[in-house]
């Protein structure tokens, strides 16, 4: 391939040239221009070619190589190495952590979207600086970005974004980007999103419940103030608005330690998994029964929860895998709220 006739470097396109680079690569490829083992110029030769300083051509081919199109083989130089990838819709799936549920929302946006999309998926583990640093990386690398905004602050609180967060997405073109499970972003018209409204979720879905909740004496939300992989407080307010407005005896408390006091007549609510481990251990332990004397209600479902029988206040998270794959094959830039409701099982 003659690079002089084929790659054109536009000096007037607000596009920064090692994203021209990038897209011009792909394009050839597209048009059967560049094949498979086919070897392109080296960092300094294109550099010296177009007029473009070496750390440019360097930018682009390193996003070249995260994609696996070209690969650098030691003393003989870049080859392209695949060529799929071109032909299919290329996401990047972006969320903050891992867990059961959200690894059923992402297997189920791979079965639903099928072969073909290529889908990279990484985990920014609600960090702003590694959220900002994975964008920079893969500025116009994808076709499309799937992104789920939460963020942790200093004192390990949650925040749905901060300014420089909402910068640079907005940077990213509307038509490219879908904000999953978070809609507290004020991003603007244009971007599909499929959200949790976390305050009235579980305000809803608690009164779904309210005939098994009034059937016990108080009403405990175990929501942890400070957490690595922090919550909404939305949920904790959704909560409140609840137990006020139908006059429960509630309690906010920040973990389940491993000599807690349970009376009978508790419901508990857990968040997280190693709270609520920990609370049917010392539900055993002190041989109440669960669903009688004791009750728990998990946030978010699993299969082990299932399996358990366990209680829980959930979104369909195969409902926002699939529906949010539908949205990148039919081109959608709808705003839509996901299902949640209160699954009543033997704990309650």
């Amino acid at each position: 391939m003659d690079f002089s006739k084929n790659i054109i470097i536009d000096e007037e396109s607000r596009v920064p040239k090692y994203r021209q680079i990038v897209e011009a690569v792909i394009h050839n490829i597209s048009n059967g221009k560049i094949r498979v083992n086919e070897k392109i110029p080296s960092i300094n030769f294109f550099s010296e070619e177009f007029g473009l300083s070496r750390d440019t051509v360097e930018r682009a081919y390193n996003i070249l190589k995260e994609r696996k199109i070209i690969t650098s083989i030691r003393g003989k130089g870049y080859y392209i190495t695949r060529t799929d990838l071109i032909s299919k819709i290329n996401v990047l799936f972006l969320v903050n952590k891992l867990s059961s549920y959200k690894m059923i929302m992402y297997n189920e946006f791979i079965n639903s979207i099928g072969p073909s999309a290529h889908v990279d998926l990484h985990i920014y583990h609600c960090d702003e600086s590694l959220f900002l640093n994975l964008l920079e990386k893969f500025k116009s690398a994808y076709d499309y970005y799937v992104i789920m905004p939460h963020f942790k602050t200093e004192d390990l609180k949650h925040i749905s974004y901060t300014p420089q967060v909402l910068e640079t997405l907005k940077e990213i073109p509307s038509e490219k980007l879908i904000l999953m499970d978070n809609n507290n972003m004020n991003i603007g018209n244009g971007v599909a999103e499929i959200y949790q409204d976390f305050e009235e979720d579980i305000y809803n879905g608690l009164k779904e419940g309210l005939e098994k909740i009034l059937k016990y004496s108080k009403l405990i939300l175990v929501y942890p103030e400070k957490s690595v992989y922090p919550y909404p407080r939305r949920i904790l307010h959704g909560f409140r608005k609840f137990c006020v407005e139908f006059n429960i005896d509630f309690q906010v408390i920040n973990e389940v330690c491993a000599d807690i006091v349970l009376k009978k007549g508790d419901l508990f609510i857990t968040i997280a998994e190693t709270d609520l481990v920990i609370l049917i251990n010392q539900i055993r332990n002190e041989e109440f029964v669960l669903g009688n004397d004791i009750g728990v209600i998990s946030y978010n479902d699993s299969p082990l929860k299932d399996l358990l029988g366990i209680s829980v206040l959930s979104t369909d998270f195969v409902f926002i895998g699939k529906r949010t794959a539908n949205m990148i094959l039919n081109h959608e830039k709808d705003k839509i709220r996901a299902p949640f409701r209160f699954i009543d099982r033997n704990s309650i």
